[in-house]
């Protein structure tokens, strides 16, 4: 049979296929790429081009594409068990996997629900909150709140608890309106203020509207250290600390969106760690799974699980998806947690993002660029671009003279930033840096 080219399966693509986030005419101008295979940090196309994927393929990819201990797990569990119901029935890779990630809490966070992506985990914690505390006799409590800036998915819920116009506003009409608050963004900062002043001045946004409407708020809903979509703002732990306390004292619950921040991505397994608190809600996805199959779920406590442990079927939680915690997944996430542990991933990471944030010190200094930042393994930086016309076509000129340079880079906005999984090599860590640059000056001054 005659092996097909990648314009082959371009063209059937583009008959076929509706690609997410895309305004799919954009195409007859700039190509798909037809993936063949993955191996480590890179994806090759038909034809052996290659590309080094420094976004994680949308930051799920961990430990490398076609890793061989998480292909081995898979495999065997593929002889054992595909898939079955989780109600009334329960296998070993979720009860493994749940134990585990309760234990990485310190079992502060010991029950786990399970679904796919990451909207539906927040879409889960959301009505979660809000079940709690219908419950618990306090049925006014349905408000919730959000970070400007914030985006945590697209289904209607998660839609309702992101302010990023691009995604939400076609939608308005069909979504409950949310209160949105101060971010804590560090590029904020007015001159004289450190990264912890622009914390404590954007939770005074918060306390005003707990003051005022805390007896009608479920949660306030934040993605911990790091708002991603809106152009990877990183913030002081500070701010988590001080929201805990605030949410404690007005009876708001705290939903941690971890989606993209989890998983070590911003040094240590959960971000939350950093600040020392733990959410009442933390939603996984994205990484858990090493970036192989779809997984998502939400961790919480047993204060609001008994919340809902009762005789009167309508006090349970009564939510549910057809492949909720699905065997073959939770193996995938089982066989990630075991390369953190075999392989001291989170102190090697340590090493890996010094070494990435000085071979990129010559574009944090460029004349060109501002507010270089970075975060465990999340890399960012502004381009200086005032030209309105070449600032709005930035990310698409970006993303095809990169491709052209061997790199999968996808700005946002004016925001260009690495993400990449955590096996690069120093070979790696130099080619990323160094055609990033070149890419960057050639677009900057087209």
């Amino acid at each position: 049979m005659k092996q097909q080219s990648s314009s082959d399966w371009i063209a059937r693509s583009l008959r076929s296929v509706w690609h997410p986030c895309t305004q799919m005419q954009h195409h007859e101008e700039v190509p798909l790429i037809a993936v063949s295979h993955g191996k480590g940090a890179w994806l090759y196309d038909h034809e052996g081009r290659r590309y080094l994927d420094g976004i994680s393929s949308w930051w799920v990819n961990l430990f490398g594409h076609a890793n061989p201990r998480i292909n081995a797990a898979l495999k065997d569990q593929l002889d054992k068990l595909e898939h079955a119901m989780l109600a009334g029935f329960t296998h070993e890779p979720v009860i493994e996997l749940s134990e585990q990630l309760a234990a990485l809490t310190g079992h502060a966070l010991g029950h786990a629900f399970y679904a796919s992506d990451g909207a539906s985990a927040v879409e889960i914690a959301m009505k979660m909150s809000f079940h709690t505390w219908r419950n618990a006799g306090y049925p006014d409590k349905q408000e919730f709140v959000c970070l400007q800036g914030s985006y945590h998915g697209e289904t209607i819920g998660a839609l309702a608890v992101t302010d990023v116009p691009l995604f939400k506003d076609a939608y308005g009409p069909l979504l409950r309106a949310a209160h949105v608050v101060a971010s804590p963004d560090a590029r904020n900062a007015s001159e004289g203020e450190s990264s912890q002043d622009v914390a404590r001045r954007a939770l005074q946004d918060v306390e005003k509207l707990f003051e005022e409407r805390g007896n009608k708020i479920a949660a306030i809903i934040v993605e911990p250290l790091v708002q991603c979509a809106t152009g990877m703002a990183m913030y002081d732990p500070l701010y988590l600390e001080l929201l805990r306390e605030l949410c404690d004292r007005h009876h708001v619950h705290l939903i941690a969106d971890e989606i993209a921040v989890g998983c070590g991505r911003t040094g240590t397994f959960f971000a939350c760690e950093q600040a020392a608190i733990w959410p009442d809600f933390l939603c996984l996805s994205k990484g858990i799974s090493g970036g192989y199959l779809p997984l998502s779920l939400v961790l919480t406590t047993d204060e609001i699980y008994q919340a809902f442990y009762s005789e009167d079927i309508t006090r349970g939680f009564l939510h549910s998806h057809s492949y909720t915690g699905n065997p073959l997944a939770c193996r995938a996430a089982l066989a990630t947690l075991q390369i953190f542990r075999d392989d001291d991933v989170l102190n090697r990471n340590r090493e890996l993002a010094t070494k990435m944030t000085v071979a990129l010190a010559p574009l944090a200094e460029h004349e060109r660029t501002q507010q270089f930042r970075q975060r465990g393994m999340i890399f960012a930086f502004d381009a200086i671009e005032p030209d309105p016309a070449k600032a709005s076509s930035f990310a698409r000129r970006f993303f095809t003279a990169a491709v052209e340079k061997e790199l999968l880079l996808r700005p946002i906005g004016r925001t260009v930033y690495m993400m990449p999984p955590y096996v690069l090599d120093d070979e790696e860590i130099e080619l990323l840096a160094v055609r990033t640059r070149a890419v960057f000056e050639s677009v900057i001054g087209a």
